[in-house]
């Protein structure tokens, strides 16, 4: 006799695929340029789709530099190139929902003839979203074991904000280069909506009189609502948020010698917000009168987890690209950045990484140079399974001793916790031999130690209840020497 089984279809939606790319984005500059001090790369996505094989991704960078020309005038030039990318995989199908989050990883000068070429390398983290489903084992003539097991849905949502932030500084000259660094602080659920805080680092370089450079630094908070109808309390989201246009205009007050300093950033957030979702499954089954064979399914879902940050002062002797000397002038250092990750060693783990930037100095013949300088850093850490954004704020440098910098630095940790559920549930029950009837009226069963009430009733090919009813004074788990008694109605003709 075939056994019967009903089953059930779970519909999700999850985060499939996680894949990494990288391509190369280059721009020109004329014969103008006679000496690069100073050069940055901001790379802004405007899109990302999936397709059959792979994954692309399109954007804009802006290249802007500061440089010296021959007559050692300290000037800048901005440029943007539009570029798009592909990923290969052959798993990738054009259901999928793709996300990409770009970040520079190197930029390179380069100069061939009277031009000079920027070479900016971009790191893509892409992101694959798509419908999940499967068959489990929801009823039939099968004792079951029921109980709820947790799934996570992924809800993708976005939004974009103006953030506007204006503040007072020295009298200026020229705005020459500016940089804008956007982390995401926290992200909260809330019913119907999302809320994402965090804050915009603002770094600027300036002409103070003719020749005289200064840098400065700007901690932009924003928080960006975005409407989602999965997004309930306790719900736990992920968000990233890149910087699409900054603006920044300055008004001098000659009379106060003050500058007004307008900052204007055009913000894009993509969110994804995890639901969980219990499912009341079959995680094992067995038959009372024949041998089965259950098969599984087995499934990963990933979600976002809690937001922390950490703050630390690091110091140190920082590395240099070139040499310096007493004779040469310290001004400005801008472009703070890191390189970090997350590294494990004798059971703690730390975020690990450089702290860089460009240090501008003027030398004694009155010209001036860039000279890039990093400083490495380990700050131990308590999270478990999360990923580590570093911002570094407030980078100096001071030369103490003739050709060795000391530089200073705050950096701005927040680890994104990571959460995983794996699931494992009955899709299909084969059916085997029939087993043989057992005719005494009252066998006795010696179980393992720690064996819980399924596992016993499982071993016995009874219900458990039944089990149970039968031995009222067991306590789970058993322990060693505990015996079991099974009763069987007998009838007499």
């Amino acid at each position: 006799m075939a056994i019967q089984t009903q089953t059930e279809t779970y519909r999700g939606y999850k985060k499939k695929k996680e894949l990494t790319s990288q391509t190369a984005v280059e721009c020109r500059f004329g014969s103008e340029v006679e000496t690069v001090l100073s050069v940055h790369c901001a790379a802004a996505l405007t899109g990302a789709e999936a397709g059959s094989g792979e994954a692309r991704y399109f954007g804009k960078a802006h290249f802007s530099i500061v440089y010296e020309d021959a007559e050692k005038k300290v000037c800048r030039a901005e440029k943007g190139v539009e570029f798009t990318a592909t990923c290969k995989d052959e798993e990738v199908v054009p259901a999928y929902a793709a996300r990409a989050q770009v970040a520079v990883e190197n930029v390179a000068v380069r100069r061939e003839g009277a031009s000079v070429f920027v070479t900016a390398l971009l790191g893509a983290d892409i992101a694959l979203y798509g419908d999940e489903s499967f068959e489990y084992l929801a009823g039939g003539d099968l004792v079951l074991k029921r109980e709820p097991v947790v799934t996570i849905t992924a809800h993708l949502c976005g939004g974009a904000q103006e953030v506007e932030d204006e503040f007072e500084t020295e009298l200026l000259g020229d705005i020459l280069q500016h940089a804008e660094t956007a982390c995401v602080t926290d992200v909260v659920c809330e019913t119907g909506s999302v809320r994402v805080e965090g804050e915009v680092n603002l770094c600027v370089l300036a002409l103070k009189g003719e020749s005289a450079l200064v840098s400065f630094e700007r901690l932009v908070p924003f928080a960006i609502e975005i409407p989602c109808e999965a997004a309930a309390f306790g719900c736990h989201a992920e968000a990233n948020v890149n910087v699409l246009a900054a603006n920044i205009r300055a008004t001098a007050d000659e009379e106060r010698g003050k500058c007004t300093l307008t900052a204007e950033f055009t913000l894009s957030a993509e969110c994804c917000v995890y639901e969980d979702v219990a499912v009341d499954g079959v995680t094992d089954a067995f038959s009372c009168v024949c041998d089965t064979k259950p098969a599984f399914h087995e499934c990963e879902f990933t979600g976002a987890g809690e937001i922390s940050r950490v703050t630390e002062r690091v110091s140190g002797r920082a590395a240099l690209s070139s040499p310096i000397d007493f004779s040469d002038v310290l001004q400005a250092v801008t472009l703070q950045r890191a390189e970090a990750n997350i590294a494990s060693e004798g059971g703690t783990k730390k975020v690990e990484g450089v702290a860089m930037a460009t240090l501008l100095v003027l030398g004694a013949d009155g010209s001036h140079r860039g000279v890039e300088m990093s400083l490495p850093f380990s700050v131990p850490m308590s999270a478990e399974n999360c990923t580590a954004d570093v911002l570094v704020c407030g980078m100096s440098a001071r030369q103490r001793q003739e050709g060795e910098i000391d530089a200073e630095a705050t950096l701005k940790i927040t680890l994104r916790g990571k959460r995983t559920v794996k699931t494992k549930l009955v899709s299909s029950v084969q059916e085997g031999e029939k087993f043989a009837e057992n005719d005494c009226a009252v066998s006795v069963y010696i179980p393992r130690a720690g064996d819980g009430l399924w596992e016993l009733a499982k071993s016995l090919k009874k219900p458990p209840e039944e089990v149970e009813a039968a031995n009222p004074d067991i306590v789970f788990p058993v322990k060693e020497g505990q015996r079991v008694v099974i009763y069987r109605k007998k009838s007499f003709a």
